[in-house]
C-alpha cells in the first residue's frame, strides 16, 4: 500500500518537498459531464442565455480555475502552467466537459486539470439554473497523466513507463 505524501511521519499534514525530482514534461486530462433539459441544451447551443455565451464563459472560468488552484487546495504547489485548454462539446443529454493541462515542472498538474474541469461545469450550472434545476454535474475524473517518475496513466488502461 503506497504511503500517503501529504503526512508525516506524525500524521500531521505538509506540502511535499518536490526540491530534488527532476523537471519533466507533465501532462494531464481530466474530463466531466453537466447532464441538462433539452430546453437549457438548446438555450446554450443557441447562444440565446440572458447572462452571455456560456460556452466561452464556461471555458475561460475554467482556465483561471487551473491557474489559481494552489490557492484553492490547500496542499498544492503553485505551478507554472505552460498551456490549459478546456473542450466542452455539447451531445443529446448535456455538455462533455475536458481540460489539459501541461507544464514542465517537478510535479503533476492532475489537480489543475481536475479543477479546470469543476470550475468550468459549476459556471456552466451558474449560467443555466434559471432554465433547468435539475442538472447534475457528475463523473469528474483524471482521464490521463504523463510524465514523472511513474510514467503514464491512462483511464481503462495499465499503466506503462514512459
Amino acid at each position: 500500500m503506497s504511503e500517503l505524501t501529504h503526512l508525516d511521519g506524525s500524521g500531521r499534514a505538509r506540502m511535499v518537498d518536490v526540491g530534488e525530482k527532476s523537471v519533466t514534461e507533465r501532462l494531464a486530462v481530466a474530463s466531466g459531464f453537466v447532464s441538462m433539459s433539452a430546453e437549457a441544451l438548446e438555450m446554450v447551443s443557441e447562444a440565446s442565455n440572458k447572462k452571455g455565451d456560456v460556452l466561452a464563459i464556461a471555458r475561460i472560468a475554467g482556465i483561471q480555475a487551473a491557474k489559481q488552484c494552489a490557492s484553492l487546495i490547500p496542499l498544492c504547489h503553485p505551478l507554472m502552467l505552460d498551456s490549459v485548454n478546456v473542450d466542452l462539446e455539447l451531445v443529446a443529454t448535456g455538455i462533455k466537459v475536458e481540460a489539459v493541462c501541461k507544464i514542465s515542472g517537478r510535479t503533476g498538474v492532475e489537480m489543475e486539470a481536475l479543477t479546470a474541469v469543476s470550475v468550468a461545469a459549476l459556471t456552466i450550472y451558474d449560467m443555466c439554473k434559471a432554465v433547468d434545476k435539475t442538472m447534475i454535474i457528475r463523473d469528474i475524473q483524471v482521464e490521463r497523466k504523463v510524465g514523472g517518475q511513474s510514467g503514464e496513466y491512462q483511464r481503462g488502461q495499465e499503466a506503462c513507463v514512459l
